[in-house]
């Protein structure tokens, strides 16, 4: 894993583009939003947040503790196979979908500046995901951090260029 001085510049410049109201509160506030209502207020998430209500997983995103969600974008659900995103959504494959979703997952909040000094980290769903930093670029598996550090009053969202899948691929 490469680590510099310019790949901290770069997160950092990333993070200081969001909007104003994503750093309006600096720690756990009542009148932050938590995960899900974070993704639900950015037209960027809405397959996400459609496939979260279908795994039935809002409650879990939105009552647990400190989380970090590499969140897919609906360009990048739109890259997935004609057919993957359709089978997933089908309510006999709702064990498959919370396990696609969970591996989105990370127990804590990890912010970009956390990622330099990490080259994986566990995801709910049970299987590691690989972290490596090349000079501005972030990466999880074989997915681009496009946007980092999206703070929620529960944890944090980088949003994503893919959706990345785990080990028991489906």
């Amino acid at each position: 894993m490469k680590t510099s001085y310019i790949a901290s510049a770069a997160l950092s410049a990333v993070a200081l583009t969001l909007s104003a109201s994503a750093f309006a509160n600096h720690h756990k506030d009542k009148d932050m939003m938590d995960i899900v209502a974070t993704a639900q207020s950015n037209p960027q998430f809405s397959t996400l947040v459609t496939a979260i209500q279908a795994a039935g997983i809002t409650d879990t995103l939105k009552d647990s503790g400190d989380l970090t969600v590499f969140a897919p974008t609906n360009e990048a659900f739109e890259a997935l196979p004609a057919d993957k995103l359709d089978m997933l959504l089908k309510p006999e494959n709702k064990e498959k979908l919370i396990d696609v979703l969970t591996y989105h997952v990370v127990e804590g909040k990890v912010m970009a500046s956390d990622v330099m000094d990490m080259d994986a980290a566990t995801s709910l769903e049970g299987s590691d995901i690989e972290i490596t930093v090349d000079g501005d670029t972030v990466m999880v598996n074989d997915a681009t951090v496009i946007k980092a550090d999206v703070k929620a009053s529960n944890g944090v969202i980088h949003a994503i260029d893919k959706v990345i899948m785990p080990k028991k691929s489906y």
